[in-house]
């Protein structure tokens, strides 16, 4: 028997969950005689904390709005958790007409947090992207305070952006005009000065819009790129060993998007690893020049589960 194709997607953002689309590509896979090894990935956004597994429990929390919702987090183990922002927090909890930036909080994520620790988790994984917010983790941190409780946290982001630069880059996607922005700087930088630690010019703090900075700043959060710890945690080189190839993807691909992804950080162990990697995406806009940085074979665009599982046909062939 042939050595198993690795499909290794992250989430189509708004369109399909990373299981979602693998499931789709390894039909096709199989459909032409391929076997196919589904292993979803994330990178600190949506879809970390499925990609993780683990026990999922709900909890009634607050939305970017404070409206009560029911969000879930995950028990890896008894010790462990995850908590996705976005759960809570998310820019998805809103209506266009709804998006909020400076009045959108993460208290939310903060009460999921607690949740966890309640649960028994004395580490949280925190997905810290995908919010809705710019409040620096003000909302996240005072929900912490009120239920008492301050378990080790690790801040897995999907973005590389620094606290001060998190209203510029992000804050027009939440419904900020330029006006905003402006206050949502001067914001993050009062609540950095403040700070025990001040997260200006750090790496990684500006992700969930300073959400990451505030746990770094106030909990001492440990900082990670999200997609490393993922495929880590899911033990991907070990997977990598056996595969054919791989083929991985995600909704959108350019420059100013590539920094931090999934994508990425799969094809460059492919690299490393010595096994070929191939990218299915809803829309890629990168140069020849990265596609050659990344060294992935091919590039196929879909927008449909039909057209994703004819690209996992398509690339059958290897």
């Amino acid at each position: 028997m042939s050595a198993p194709v690795l499909v290794a997607p992250d989430k189509f953002k708004g369109t399909f969950s990373a299981a979602e689309v693998a499931a789709a590509v390894a039909r096709g896979l199989r459909s032409a005689g391929r076997e196919a090894e589904e292993l979803p990935v994330a990178d600190g956004g949506e879809g970390t904390m499925d990609a993780l597994g683990g026990e999922t429990r709900t909890a009634t929390v607050s939305d970017p709005l404070g409206r009560p919702v029911e969000a879930r987090f995950s028990l890896l183990d008894e010790r462990t958790a995850v908590v996705e922002a976005a759960q809570a927090s998310g820019l998805w909890r809103l209506a266009e007409d709804e998006r909020d930036a400076w009045g959108a909080s993460t208290r939310g994520t903060g009460e999921l947090i607690a949740a966890a620790t309640e649960a028994g988790a004395r580490t949280v994984i925190v997905a810290c992207g995908g919010t809705a917010t710019t409040d620096g983790g003000a909302g996240a941190l005072s929900a912490l305070e009120e239920a008492g409780v301050r378990p080790q946290i690790v801040a897995a982001c999907d973005v590389r952006t620094a606290w001060e630069d998190a209203p510029r880059v992000f804050g027009p996607q939440k419904g900020a005009d330029p006006a905003t922005v402006k206050r949502l700087e001067r914001r993050l930088a009062s609540l950095a000065a403040r700070a025990p630690r001040d997260p200006r010019g750090v790496p990684l703090t500006g992700c969930g819009g300073g959400l990451s900075g505030g746990l770094w700043a106030h909990l001492g959060a440990r900082l990670e790129p999200g997609a490393p710890l993922v495929l880590n945690e899911l033990g991907f080189d070990k997977r990598l060993d056996g595969a054919a190839f791989v083929i991985t993807g995600e909704g959108s691909l350019d420059e100013q998007t590539l920094a931090g992804k999934a994508v990425a950080e799969v094809a460059v162990r492919c690299r490393q690893g010595g096994v070929g990697c191939h990218a299915v995406v809803g829309r890629s806009e990168l140069d020849d020049f990265s596609l050659r940085r990344l060294d992935l074979g091919r590039v196929i665009e879909a927008s449909t589960l039909e057209e994703l599982e004819a690209a996992g046909r398509e690339l059958a062939a290897g």
